[in-house]
């Protein structure tokens, strides 16, 4: 910092280039932590070697490892040499510009709390001496912002208009952390020794890449070289060099900690794009980020992995072998959640569990798989309550928008419940009353079933899969085959074009009663399952020739109970309901509701 804002210079932002967007949570915190947290390892190093400023501060400054802040790139501007030297931001100027808004807030708090000669000192970092007008600020900011950058800059001038400025909340910002954190010292001796252990860090301790051209270089080419040509580092590359540098810090191997346990996580099948919602993401990143998930019980924002990780492992207890260690051992529980699984059980839930796409489950999960302990019997309950409050709040169309929440709060309870002996997931979501996270009864299901129309409201696959589950319940241990085909497809048993060969509703008010039964039409008392090209023979056939073609064609126990109960007779709106209700019985078998998983404990 010393070397690049102490002489008298003019880094100007170009005008092409964005505002200011550094905020508080994701850069101003981080940074005044890594700041503070670098001046007071000084002030700790400065004490044991006696702490004399004058004699012990250099050399406590040379024995303190830097803080790096990142790169920028200059371009040098042609002047004439009474002018200013003046070089453009081409890169790195939301860096350059948040340095110099804490450099000046620290200046503000120290000139004000008396420390007169500090206070000079970090003026010649954002101040150029013996200029006029805005010549005197060192970095000027992008047209946008320079209103708001000019009042900030010069103590006192404030002005409430900036308020909404991000460069305004910056600087307020700084100045706060700065005011608080020397006014908690216990005594005057002790302030001295903070402002001077802040000062030290802003001059020679916080270190930046500078990539300085001159004014024949194509800026461009080199900015969408750094930018756009190269592989950016994911947030796993970051963390895999934090690990090994932490390791080589605490005297371990790293080569060997590589070997034994981070290589088994850089094949192939790690490395590979995955879609997390909207967007795709390394398989290895993902995970990641549910593990972290799984281990702190709070919420990990994907481009803050590697950050919550370094900070997860620095307030932890665990070496950072262990940590790494960890993370492997609950990747092979990740692994098998993705891949095919021996278990027919585990492998309906996991299809299951990938059809309603419920990833924000996957912390839960993999604590249920690689945590030790738990009896097999109880984690088959576990994820069956998982599946039924999922399968539930899908069909009756409740809303999933706190569903990252819920599951973040039941890793936590499961802290208090490890090996789940308390039953802690069945309890947890047993207990959920709130309309964003209640687990449906069976009168809810019941309703869905009879009035909602389900065909337009869930997607085929997950409509398919509901239906897939009922004829899967309805098969016994003498069935020839206990699994069902995923290549079947739903069909109206009466048709969406029913008037063809349907007769309209009887009764006094046709027009309501035909109301009725296209709402009934897509509920799921009026599907089935059949293979596509009895679906294409069929299309909007009359029931009788559908009832003939299922007894002949169909081996479904679906539709073998569809033409026992009601085969020889209209199919109406009255058969429809009747059926929806059935198939909501069978479905609450399936998916028990929370009263009946707890009375069956």
């Amino acid at each position: 910092m010393r070397q690049l804002f102490s002489k008298d210079v003019r880094y100007v932002v170009p005008r092409f280039q964005r505002s200011y967007v550094w905020n508080q949570e994701d850069q101003w915190e981080p940074l005044w932590d890594d700041v503070r947290n670098t001046a007071e390892r000084y002030l700790e190093v400065l004490d044991s070697l006696g702490g004399d400023i004058a004699e012990d501060g250099p050399k406590a400054a040379e024995q303190v490892e830097r803080h790096f802040m990142g790169a920028v790139v200059l371009q040098q501007r042609p002047n004439a040499v009474a002018e200013l030297e003046t070089r453009d931001v081409i890169d790195g100027q939301q860096r350059l510009t948040t340095m110099q808004l804490l450099a000046d807030a620290a200046q503000q708090v120290t000139e004000e709390d008396g420390f007169a000669q500090e206070a000079k000192r970090l003026r010649r970092l954002v101040l150029n001496r013996e200029v006029e007008g805005d010549d005197e600020f060192k970095l000027w900011p992008t047209q946008l912002d320079r209103e708001a950058f000019r009042a900030a800059m010069r103590n006192g001038d404030e002005d409430l208009a900036f308020e909404g400025s991000a460069v305004a909340q910056a600087h307020a910002f700084f100045r706060l952390q700065v005011r608080e954190w020397i006014a908690a010292a216990d005594s005057s001796e002790e302030r001295t020794r903070l402002v001077h252990g802040l000062e030290t860090t802003l001059f020679t301790l916080l270190q930046l890449v500078v990539i300085d051209l001159s004014t024949t270089d194509d800026a461009t080419v080199i900015f969408e070289t750094l930018n756009a040509r190269g592989t950016p580092l994911r947030e796993s590359d970051l963390i895999k060099n934090y690990i090994l540098q932490e390791a080589t810090s605490a005297g371990q191997n790293p080569d060997s900690l590589h070997d034994e346990y981070w290589s088994r996580l850089e094949d192939s099948w790690w490395q590979k794009d995955i879609r997390q919602g909207r967007l795709y993401r390394p398989r290895l990143d993902t995970f990641l980020g549910h593990w972290l998930v799984m281990r702190t019980a709070s919420e990990v924002q994907a481009q803050n992995l590697f950050d919550r990780f370094r900070k997860y492992v620095k307030d932890g207890d665990e070496s950072v072998a262990n940590v790494v260690a960890d993370v492997v051992h609950v990747g092979a529980s990740y692994r098998m959640l993705e891949s095919p699984a021996t278990d027919k059980v585990l492998e309906r839930f996991l299809y299951r569990w990938k059809v309603i796409d419920a990833g924000v489950a996957t912390p839960v999960l993999l604590w249920l798989f690689s945590q030790p302990g738990i009896d097999p019997g109880a984690r088959v309950r576990a994820w069956t309550a998982i599946e039924s409050f999922l399968v539930r709040r899908m069909v009756c169309r409740l809303t999933t928008k706190d569903y990252n929440r819920v599951f973040i709060d039941l890793v936590g309870r499961l802290k208090d419940d490890p090996v789940l002996h308390n039953d802690a997931v069945v309890t947890y979501l047993a207990d959920q009353e709130a309309d964003a996270r209640q687990w449906p009864d069976d009168r809810q299901l019941q309703t869905a079933f009879t009035e909602l129309p389900l065909y337009r409201l869930l997607t085929l696959g997950r409509l398919r899969m509901v239906l897939e589950a009922i004829e899967e319940s309805l098969r016994t241990s003498f069935t020839e085959s206990s699994e069902v085909s995923k290549k079947l497809t739903i069909e109206h048993i009466l048709p969406r074009a029913w008037p063809a060969h349907w007769a309209p509703p009887a009764g006094e008010d046709a027009r309501e009663a035909t109301a009725q039964r296209s709402r009934l039409l897509h509920s799921i008392g009026n599907l089935t399952l059949i293979t596509g090209k009895l679906n294409a023979s069929q299309s909007n056939g009359p029931w009788e020739k559908k009832q003939a073609a299922l007894n002949d064609h169909s081996v479904l126990y679906l539709n073998k109970r569809l033409l026992i109960e009601y085969g020889g007779q209209d199919w109406d709106e009255a058969g429809i309901r009747a059926r929806g209700i059935h198939l909501a019985k069978r479905a609450s078998r399936i998916w028990p509701s929370a009263a009946a998983m707890i009375a069956a404990g």
